[in-house]
């Protein structure tokens, strides 16, 4: 018994500190845009009554305070700090959290109510006691909290730093930065989790942008330089940012179980490829958004290639599983079906990427001369972009073509694709033509823009009762290009051929045996005269300050001395001064 009872105390010792480190693991999960929006609406700030949600928050900590039994002494007031070890329980957090929002609510009263010079020190000092509050809560949950809370808390405090700079119209860049990390926080969070979670990032979002708004006007021409401020100062926060949308992603894949394609629906057992899948549609209901129609070409290129990334990490997962499937013919099937679905999805993308160059191009096109020196599109550029296309389409119809069973979805979807192939040919024909018009092949150009509007004549045929509207507008007006440029070259190459003879002429009457190059004067050259070096303002040669390299000038030779004496001249013999050979007693006889 007495063995027993001296190992008790040592079990229950173990028994303590295994649970405070499993406490100490546990994270913590606060929704911290809900709890703020809830605690706000329903005590006081719907009404705008600052004075009676500071009174809420007090009496809100003091409870927290009591329940945790995290008191600061009897009568003598000892302050205990919240650290990280502390945290052991979520309460803390909030504990944290309610100090930040006293403060701030303490700041926006004394702001409402009008401020003097001290009054405004006053609240400049309640808000900077808010934004302490925020960093710590953002720091412990960044610690004790899920990556979605840690990141809610980092908006949080990043809203409560850009009303402290806002406020103190000193940094207004600062102020702009951490507005826009907090909107982006709240864009990217909209997207995922239920609509009442959506609403409340809408209605935070629209907080905000009346003070980016504000110093973006107050910054002015330096707006630019606080963007890209902005953009290194993301990279963290966009890690997290993704790190909470792959958590996301993954618990919304939980219930996604099927996909849908052309009438076929294809079940998904792999939880991988269910997250891949669910990025790729997230991301094209980011591109296909009327946000994004503002959106620069380079970005939707950017958001082509994440698409193109997460539907290459889908199909591998599908092909791991393949090739693990054995001889299980049915969910062999189902894994074969489902890899041609999301190659054919993957196949309309790049023909959507590509049609996005091609736009690219075609504004490129008609530019003779940028601010920016950017290069001007070639016509044979285009031939290329639409040699992409046409061979995209056909490896689109050739995929769906492939099965048996074909349902009418995949035969409607087949014969679209074949116009949208016919229509490509056209328009490469056409873009081949004026490559011929420009290299001055006026005959080869007439042939090839005869052949486009013939190509587009049929394809307008086969559209007539089609209902996209937008590729027959863009067919008619090409076969109307084609019938002016075909026109032009006719009567280009009419008047080339009558104006060789006279050119010809003209050539042969000009030419003479004199050198009338017009001499170019140099500046140096000119010193005495007011002459102009640098050319007429319409030209656009270069500036004739001094010839470089320097012209050849003419050097006197040195003179050539002829020696007529050389030859008469006998020299003295020199043999006696030679060295003589010895030779041996062999030699003598044999000679």
């Amino acid at each position: 018994m007495s063995k027993t009872g001296e190992q008790q105390p040592a079990d229950m010792e173990v028994d303590s500190s295994a649970a405070v480190e499993e406490k100490q693991a546990v994270k913590f999960s606060i929704n911290v845009l809900e709890l703020m929006r809830e605690a706000q609406m329903q005590h006081g700030l719907r009404q705008s009554d600052y004075t009676r949600y500071r009174r809420y928050c007090s009496a809100r900590l003091r409870r927290l305070y009591k329940s945790l039994k995290f008191l600061h002494g009897r009568g003598k007031y000892t302050r205990r700090n919240i650290t990280e070890p502390t945290v052991t329980d979520v309460r803390y957090l909030h504990i944290v959290f309610y100090m930040a929002e006293r403060a701030w609510s303490h700041a926006m009263e004394k702001k409402t109510a009008g401020t003097n010079a001290q009054q405004r020190i006053y609240m400049l000092g309640r808000f900077r006691k808010a934004v302490k509050w925020a960093s710590l809560f953002s720091q412990l949950c960044s610690v004790k909290g899920d990556s979605r809370t840690s990141l809610e808390a980092e908006a949080y405090a990043s809203y409560m730093k850009g009303a402290l700079f806002f406020e103190q119209d000193k940094n207004i860049e600062a102020a702009m930065i951490n507005f826009k990390n907090t909107r982006a926080v709240y864009e990217e969070l909209g997207k995922y989790g239920s609509i009442e979670n959506q609403l409340l990032c809408r209605q935070r979002i629209e907080e905000v942008e009346p003070m980016i708004d504000f110093c973006s006007h107050k910054l002015g021409g330096s707006s630019l330089q606080a963007h890209e401020l902005l953009d290194m100062a993301n990279d963290l926060l966009k890690a997290k940012m993704e790190a909470v949308l792959s958590e996301t992603r993954s618990q919304q894949a939980a219930s996604m179980t099927e996909f849908n394609w052309l009438g076929r629906r294809f079940p998904i057992t792999n939880a991988k490829t269910r997250v891949s899948i669910l990025k790729a549609q997230q991301l094209e209901k980011d591109l296909n958004s009327s946000a994004t129609e503002s959106i620069a070409a380079e970005k939707k290129l950017g958001i082509f290639d994440k698409i193109f990334s997460a539907y290459h990490d889908a199909r591998s997962c599908i092909r791991n599983d393949l090739a693990s499937a054995g001889s299980a013919e049915n969910i062999r099937d189902d894994l074969n079906g489902l890899d041609k679905a999301v190659s054919a999805v993957l196949g309309l993308r790049t023909i959507e990427r590509n049609q996005l160059l091609v736009s690219i191009a075609k504004s490129k096109l008609t530019k003779h001369r940028d601010e920016k020196n950017e290069r001007i599109t070639k016509p044979e550029e285009l031939v290329r972009l639409y040699d992409l296309l046409i061979q995209n389409t056909m490896d689109m119809t050739d995929l769906v073509s492939s099965g048996r069973n074909k349902n009418e979805e995949e035969n409607s979807f087949i014969h679209e694709y074949e116009l949208k192939g016919l229509a490509f040919r056209a328009e490469r024909c056409f873009f081949l033509a004026k490559a011929y018009s420009s290299a001055g092949k006026r005959a080869e150009a007439y042939a090839l823009f005869f052949h486009a509007r013939t190509l587009t004549d049929s394809a307008l045929q086969q559209l007539a009762n089609s209902p996209d509207k937008a590729l027959i507008h863009d067919l008619k007006s090409l076969s109307n290009s084609c019938r002016s440029n075909s026109c032009i070259e006719h009567a280009t190459g009419i008047m080339e051929e009558e104006s060789v003879p006279l050119k010809l002429s003209k050539g042969v009457s000009t030419i003479s045996l004199d050198d009338k190059t017009k001499e170019n004067k140099y500046l140096l050259d000119m010193l005495e005269s007011y002459e102009s070096a640098i050319g007429e303002p319409n030209t656009k040669g270069p500036c004739r300050i001094a010839q470089f390299p320097p012209p050849f000038q003419a050097v006197p030779c040195n003179p050539i001395v002829l020696d007529m004496a050389y030859n008469a001249i006998e020299f003295p013999s020199v043999e006696n001064r030679m060295k003589k050979e010895k030779k041996g007693l062999l030699s003598r006889f044999w000679g």
